[in-house]
């Protein structure tokens, strides 16, 4: 029933990820939320009176039971959060999508092995040949790659995992009925056999330019690293390499030559202490060798032990890779710092986190 919520609130106009989320961690869960009333919406941060009345406004005028039936069929395959196969990496950026549409065979993966791949649309044939090598590598590693679908560096990262045997997941700014650019028909039906297409947006969304920018921030909270293959100075792959470092993960660029425009970006990237890749033997190292990644396909994910609803509200706010400081803690779950300060002991003895320099804290598993 809890998925029903999601999808209402969804519906409701000035409410976007954020909002939600937030909503979400205020109440525990959608259905109490929908039902609350003005004065206990204002209490949720960022929820003022104008918004407070859109949101009554709106839900007169949602059942939503009736909403999921009617929605489902158009689109019978879709993850809310409250769904046990929503991505938990993904829940854990600021902004996670409350609608997950897919297609394809892949329903469950190692998220702790889960790599990005982006670049630009016209690489020069080092980028091309290296978007390959790095994705068939990748894939024999265990790794799942994650990328867009677009022309040009996504495409051949697709193909370099698909060469590899390996799992692929191409997150779309179209309905994941849409296969844009047209010309990767075939490579999306490659894709869905083995692997997963994602979109937050519903069945028949057709190609618009605002949709690439919030598709790409998917990306990166897919994935516990993204590679940056080749880049301008100005480009898509650059925000998605932006926003895995806002998220905590690691970001990795391939080095290029100053006479080539589409390096600018990816030297840029490193000068900035993204990771350089000096070759796939020590990319493969340096993702084995980050916290939780596991690149053996063989090994069984880590199993969380039973936690209680506020231990399992401050684990989701702290992310792996760059450990984040107490008071962003107790900020992101608005909880008393006593409370967060005993759950965070709770978490460490059970080896769910790790304690940095400086009251900080890094996810382990």
């Amino acid at each position: 029933m809890e998925k029903a919520y999601w999808l209402a609130w969804s519906k409701v106009p000035q409410i976007g990820p954020v909002s939600l989320k937030r909503i979400y961690q205020h109440f525990g869960n959608l259905k109490d939320a929908w039902s609350a009333s003005s004065s206990e919406l204002l209490e949720v941060e960022g929820i003022g009176k104008q918004i407070a009345s859109v949101i009554t406004a709106t839900r007169r005028e949602i059942d939503p039971p009736a909403l999921l039936e009617e929605y489902q069929r158009q689109n019978p395959r879709f993850w809310t959060p409250s769904d046990d196969e929503y991505p938990k990496l993904l829940w854990e950026i600021p902004d996670p999508p409350p609608i997950l549409h897919y297609a394809g065979s892949l329903t469950k993966w190692a998220e702790r092995s889960t790599v990005g791949m982006v670049g630009t649309r016209s690489p020069s044939g080092y980028g091309r040949r290296w978007a390959q090598k790095i994705g068939k590598a990748l894939a024999e590693h265990g790794f799942t790659v994650v990328s867009g679908l677009a022309d040009g560096v996504d495409a051949e990262a697709h193909r370099g995992c698909l060469s590899g045997e390996g799992n692929a997941i191409a997150v779309v700014g179209t309905g994941v009925n849409i296969v844009y650019p047209p010309k990767n028909q075939s490579l999306y039906q490659e894709i869905i056999k083995s692997g997963l297409v994602v979109s937050e947006y519903p069945h028949n969304t057709q190609p618009d330019r605002v949709h690439f920018p919030a598709r790409n921030r998917i990306i990166a909270g897919l994935c516990r690293a993204t590679i940056v293959i080749e880049a301008p100075e100005k480009s898509g792959a650059l925000i998605t390499a932006h926003q895995a470092n806002e998220y905590g993960r690691d970001v990795f660029a391939l080095p290029g030559s100053l006479d080539t425009h589409h390096s600018l970006g990816c030297l840029k990237l490193i000068g900035n202490g993204a990771q350089v890749i000096l070759g796939v033997d020590e990319l493969i190292a340096a993702l084995g060798a980050m916290p939780g990644l596991d690149p053996d396909p063989q090994t069984e994910p880590v199993q969380l032990p039973l936690l209680e609803p506020t231990q399992q509200r401050i684990l989701a706010a702290i992310a792996f890779g760059e450990p984040i400081g107490f008071d962003r803690i107790v900020e992101t779950v608005g909880l008393p710092a006593g409370e967060v300060s005993g759950a965070l002991l709770q978490l460490e003895l059970i080896g769910a986190i790790a304690p940095s320099p400086g009251m900080r804290y890094q996810r382990l598993i």
